[in-house]
């Protein structure tokens, strides 16, 4: 069994990590990588993940304002 993940990091360099670090775990598949709240809400919507990794402070939209919004639409 494998859980589906979403990352949202406005930083690239510490995206491309964490995609990197997650990506070799078996029983994770990455199935986004987002760079602003907004599109964290928008992917969490269409890929339906199991785990959501927000960085806190991102442009936009924090990631406690996304995670009330992809928790508000489930």
């Amino acid at each position: 069994m494998s859980y589906k993940v979403v990352i949202a990091e406005d930083n690239k360099h510490e995206l491309d990590i964490l995609y990197n670090i997650l990506s070799e775990d078996i029983t994770l598949e990455v199935v986004g990588k987002c760079r602003t709240g907004i599109e964290a809400v928008k992917c969490c919507e269409e890929k339906k993940p199991d785990i959501v990794f927000l960085d806190i402070n991102m442009p936009k939209m924090s990631g406690i304002e996304a995670s009330k919004m992809i928790r508000d639409k489930d």
